[in-house]
């Protein structure tokens, strides 16, 4: 019975870890939006039950998120890129190289210190941040789509990113009315920024790549329970041997006892005809 449990505890806890890379995705917002990321960039955010951003992941977790996502973790020269082409947020967020950074394009004073490009934090890897994903079918469509834009395109591109700037300066005016204080960068120590993305994320569907991970799981589940039933029937075949073969050496020990016992009833026997006929002849004799 030991042995059974040994076999199954081992599969279980592979099941378990398997089970735990996967990431609900019920809860998280994709910024700009699911399937319409800039330069194949987009930003993921978790939300807490009042429907509102909060910094959720440390960097392993940030990673298993894009994989659950079907995507993978962007590098710093993908958000950089994704920078010189338009995206923009107010929230930091972990890349491949296990920093994190916040990709700005103008100066703001509540937004990394009032800096501009790819602001950047070197905090610990427990720390928790949004995380950069990379979809890299996103970034080969819009990179082909590049090469073949009109001039008429690229107008309505410019008149794109003038509405984004609007809509930017309007959040920027909320915000100094309802506060006064301005953020700083902050060092390894401090409290991350809070503020939310200046254009409203949509929420992350996502439904196929949650069922593909569910779809995963049960069949490492499955796999792991009939690996454990291979198990205890091995167990069990063996376990019968054992007990015939003991079964069977009291019999052949029978055996040889009354094997045994017939020779030496034989012999006995044979001692006892002789001395018999050697009494019968000396009888004669005499």
């Amino acid at each position: 019975m030991n042995m059974i449990w040994l076999c199954i505890i081992p599969a279980f806890s592979i099941t378990l870890v398997i089970c735990d890379k996967s990431i609900d995705t019920s809860h998280i917002r994709v910024f700009p939006a699911a399937n319409k990321s800039i330069a194949g960039v987009l930003q993921a955010t978790s939300l807490n039950h009042l429907n509102q951003p909060q910094y959720a992941f440390n960097a392993s977790e940030a990673r298993r998120l894009c994989l659950s996502l079907g995507v993978k973790i962007a590098s710093k020269a993908q958000v950089k890129e994704a920078l010189s082409r338009g995206l923009e947020t107010c929230r930091f967020g972990w890349v491949d190289e296990h920093f994190a950074v916040i990709p700005r394009r103008k100066a703001v004073s509540y937004c990394g210190q009032n800096q501009t490009g790819l602001v950047t934090w070197r905090a610990s890897v427990k720390h928790k941040f949004d995380v950069f994903c990379f979809n890299e079918s996103d970034a080969a469509t819009q990179l082909k789509d590049t090469t073949t834009d009109s001039p008429s395109s690229s107008r309505d591109s410019s008149r794109q990113t003038q509405s984004h700037s609007e809509a930017a300066n309007t959040t920027r005016s909320l915000h100094s009315t309802s506060t006064s204080s301005s953020s700083h960068l902050p060092s390894s120590s401090s409290t991350p920024e809070t503020m939310e993305n200046e254009a409203e994320p949509a929420r992350f569907t996502g439904s196929a790549q949650a069922s593909s991970g569910g779809k995963a799981i049960l069949i490492t589940s499955a796999c792991a329970l009939l690996l454990i039933a291979i198990i205890v029937i091995a167990y069990i075949k063996i376990r019968r041997n054992r007990i015939l073969t003991a079964d069977m050496k009291p019999q052949e020990e029978f055996i040889q006892t009354e094997e045994w016992t017939c020779v030496k009833t034989i012999s006995e026997t044979k001692t006892d005809t002789q001395e018999d006929e050697r009494i019968e002849v000396d009888d004669s004799e005499s």
